[in-house]
């Protein structure tokens, strides 16, 4: 690989001078001559054109202003090129010089490579612990982020655990008690029911049959079962009654509330603020073993 930092440094590298104390070279003047070939062309300089190496000398007496600018500013123009053309001479060189060396047709001077290879590795290896320290604080800086954010969370999510189970709990007791006893009372309507439908079709059949002692013992037997029976499904009917109309006023009570308490709980958890407030408004005392028993009791 070509080092272009070494192309760089030895573009401003100083020009040796000669035994004739003149800083130009062969290398100079073969540059020079080309220059003077491209600036002026085949027939010589072109008009307007100032060859390199030869500057006109600006005259002392200048009798028009213009003409000092002008002057002025065509020696700031040639001072550039003069600049530049350094710079190519140079540059050239410091080329010239880099791809002999990386083609073998020179030699180096090996006198501090080996303390600059020495150096190269120093700070590829410091820069790999640089590299290594920044990311091991990244990482430390977000896992300490992370431990505080589940530090929040914990606290925050046992009240709300708290609500959800006070919540679980009372939808269980809606669930488990008051529903069943409910259905409960309705499957024994449904029984005295046809009870009650099965005496009264024997009894009308009794009173179409023939008259005797006999049917008319079984008649009177009959008409107490019913009367017995009727009485029952009228309780009945009237406590189906009652509990269905119960059971609807408490289901809309306990929902309202315990919805409103679960929706509280869950938008206090992500305030992070309101939590403790929300359980004492409930008085959630539910623990975590009982929430296993309600779960273990309603599968």
């Amino acid at each position: 690989m070509i080092d272009f930092d070494i192309l760089s440094k030895a573009a401003t590298m100083e020009i040796p001078i000669n035994s004739n104390a003149d800083s130009r070279t062969a290398e100079d003047d073969s540059l020079e001559q080309d220059m003077h070939f491209v600036f002026g062309g085949y027939g010589g300089a072109a008009e307007g054109i100032v060859p390199p190496g030869h500057y006109p000398v600006p005259s002392m007496h200048h009798s028009n202003p213009s003409m000092m600018s002008e002057k002025a500013t065509r020696g700031v123009a040639v001072e550039k090129f003069d600049s530049v053309k350094k710079w190519s001479i140079d540059t050239y060189k410091c080329t010239k010089q880099m791809f002999s060396e990386h083609f073998g047709r020179d030699t180096k001077t090996m006198e501090l490579e080996a303390q600059i290879d020495v150096l190269r590795e120093t700070k590829m290896k410091y820069e790999h612990i640089l590299r290594l320290a920044c990311e091991l604080t990244n990482h430390f800086y977000n896992m300490i982020y992370n431990v505080e954010t589940q530090r929040l969370l914990c606290k925050n999510g046992e009240i709300l655990l708290g609500a959800i189970n006070f919540f679980v709990s009372s939808i269980n007791r809606l669930f488990n008690k008051t529903m069943e006893d409910t259905l409960m009372t309705l499957r024994m309507y449904e029984n005295a029911r046809l009870e009650f439908a099965a005496y009264i079709t024997d009894l009308e059949d009794l009173s179409m049959g023939l008259r005797g002692a006999e049917a008319l013992v079984r008649i009177e037997i009959a008409q107490q079962q019913y009367q017995i029976h009727e009485d029952k499904y009228e309780r009945l009917h009237s406590d189906v009654s009652i509990k269905l109309k119960f059971f609807e006023e408490n289901k809309v009570k306990v929902m309202h509330k315990q919805l409103l308490l679960f929706y509280n709980a869950v938008a206090a958890y992500f305030t992070g603020n309101q939590c403790d407030r929300c359980g004492h408004q409930y008085n959630m005392k539910l623990t975590g073993a009982e929430f296993i028993r309600i779960q273990n009791k309603t599968k």
